[in-house]
């Protein structure tokens, strides 16, 4: 009986410090896009398995997972609108910004695409919706995607006539869709999403392959510098995570229908 304390003790032990492993955890604000496309479902699981930290998201638009992690409320921020973030870094609330992976917009539409728009160029479409007035739901959110399409009104010229049909939800990327498809709207939408729903009804990809609507991910850890409490090294782990040959692949790996929803490009 005697022989089998420090058995007994090893595995108590190894238990500990497994649960004070996996005690460790971050959070991370994050993008509707990533949530709702389901990426994080497929990928947190794989890292917390190889590092022992939990994951949670606050899934928020761009402009708002920014305003997350300027006070402080999140330990990484993992977001899709290059500008804002460098901004983000230089004004000295993050520490730096990584390209982590892309994917592209798609312009969404009524199948049968009343107005007629349907191509590979976003600003010539965009022309065309407000000039018929043709039913457009916009996210309005300050999301990654809402400051996107904002870019390509003005690369069209069109200014503040959208035409009538012109509406913003002031919502996530799936209820803008649910919108659409309810009401056979056009929407502009990344592409991770559009893969991932389901609600399509009539709806279909109209306009893609225009370079303009390349669609860059970074992530950049809060400074720890104006917010001593972030979990910086936790934050960093899985930043490195991301990046690294073992996350690229299974961000990689993330497919819908045999159709990859992201393309790794850290380092890029």
């Amino acid at each position: 009986m005697i022989r089998t304390v420090p058995a007994l003790l090893t595995a108590l032990f190894t238990l500990l410090l497994s649960v004070g492993a996996h005690a460790q955890s971050i959070i991370v604000a994050s993008t509707t896009s990533t949530e709702q496309s389901g990426l994080f479902r497929h990928i947190l699981p794989i890292f917390t398995a190889a590092s022992g930290v939990e994951v949670r998201v606050v899934a928020l638009g761009t402009g708002q997972a920014l305003d997350v992690g300027r006070r402080g409320d999140a330990d990484v921020v993992f977001v899709h609108d290059w500008q804002a973030e460098e901004r983000f870094v230089t004004d000295g609330y993050g520490v730096e910004r990584l390209a982590v992976m892309y994917n592209d917009f798609v312009l969404i539409g009524p199948s049968r695409d009343p107005v007629g728009v349907r191509g590979n160029d976003i600003a010539v479409a965009l022309t065309g919706l407000a000039s018929s007035n043709a039913a457009i739901i916009s996210r309005g959110d300050k999301s990654g995607t809402h400051a996107a399409e904002l870019r390509y009104w003005e690369t069209a010229g069109v200014g503040e006539n959208k035409g009538r049909g012109y509406r913003e939800c002031g919502c996530g990327m799936g209820q803008a869709l649910n919108m659409a498809a309810s009401s056979g709207a056009y929407v502009l939408s990344d592409r991770g999403t559009w893969l991932s729903f389901k609600n399509r009804a009539d709806l279909a990809v109209l306009v893609e392959g225009d370079t303009r609507l390349f669609n860059q991910y970074g992530v950049m850890l809060v400074n720890p510098e104006r917010h001593p409490h972030v979990k910086a090294e936790a934050g960093q782990k899985f930043i490195d995570w991301l990046v690294s040959d073992d996350g690229q692949a299974a961000i990689a790996s993330y497919r819908i229908a045999g159709e990859q929803l992201f393309f790794p490009n850290a380092g890029e």
